[in-house]
């Protein structure tokens, strides 16, 4: 039997792991991507980074090393490529998950690839589900058939990209994560749904959610205003870099009044069971 006074210096220990877990400190880059060059992308992102410390996720944009780009042919990496091994080299000094998507050639098909990197260097990937035809990114990319849930630091978080945001279906909560987080280059011209439908995914879903934009024009001559934003489970928006303006925010979560909102209102438990055919 243990008794109370050998149980008592466990509690202040007890006391900081819980405290640890329920806080996550989130930091998105609001970049202006320098169109299809890598390099200069990876440098930039490096010297946004600079000042981050004491956090544990940091956000990029979607195609952070080369903008939207539909000439994967000349762009891709291999699995395992620079950007990769960038975001791992990030992750360890900084002590912190780093996430943003990559295009990524696997034998004949090219894939818009999130990669979701811990500072231990383990990999998480989701391949982009939904191929914006718009733009026809269907014609040369493949698009993944797998959502990804990664446990981090007692957080359960779900990583989705760009145009996944106008799909409610595929974005369902149907796991229990505390934290969506989309990576986006979505255009200045359409940024009301881009607002909308993050306040939106947020509300239905009763998570956090973090939507990370660029900046800045791309080779298309197509503007991008950011907005991008953090919103609470409720649907209030939380923290947003300026718009329009190459800026780094850092915000922390609060994961028991997320789930003391789930249990006040128990919104989730009247959900639809449904199956989605891939």
């Amino acid at each position: 039997m243990v008794s109370n006074l050998e149980k008592a210096p466990l509690e202040p220990f007890l006391r900081l792991v819980f405290f640890a877990m329920n806080q996550l400190s989130v930091s998105l880059l609001q970049a202006d991507l320098v169109w299809e060059n890598k390099q200069a992308n990876l440098d930039k992102l490096e010297t946004l980074m600079k000042d981050i410390s004491k956090i544990d996720v940091i956000v990029l944009p979607e195609m952070f090393p080369t903008g939207f780009s539909m000439k994967p042919e000349s762009l891709y990496e291999n699995a395992g490529g620079e950007s990769l091994i960038w975001m791992k080299k990030l992750a360890k000094e900084k002590n912190a998950a780093i996430c943003g998507s990559v295009i990524v050639r696997e034998g004949s098909d090219y894939f818009n690839r999130l990669y979701f990197v811990e500072p231990s260097g383990e990999v998480h990937k989701y391949d982009k589900h939904h191929l914006f035809t718009l733009a026809g990114e269907e014609k040369v990319y493949t698009a993944g058939k797998e959502h990804l849930i990664v446990d981090f630091r007692g957080w359960k978080i779900m990583p989705l990209v760009c145009y996944d945001l106008r799909f409610p279906a595929w974005c369902r909560n149907t796991q229990e994560a505390d934290l969506q987080i989309f990576v986006a280059n979505w255009p200045e011209r359409r940024s009301e749904a881009w607002k909308t439908l993050l306040k939106a995914r947020a509300i239905e879903n009763m998570c956090y959610l973090v939507g990370v934009n660029r900046v800045g024009a791309d080779g298309n001559a197509i503007l991008h205003s950011g907005d991008s934003a953090v919103y609470d489970e409720l649907g209030t928006q939380i923290g947003a870099p300026t718009p329009f303006k190459e800026e780094v925010l850092t915000i922390t979560l609060h994961r028991d009044k997320m789930l003391e909102s789930r249990k006040r209102f128990n919104f989730l438990n009247d959900r639809d069971s449904f199956t989605i055919l891939k």
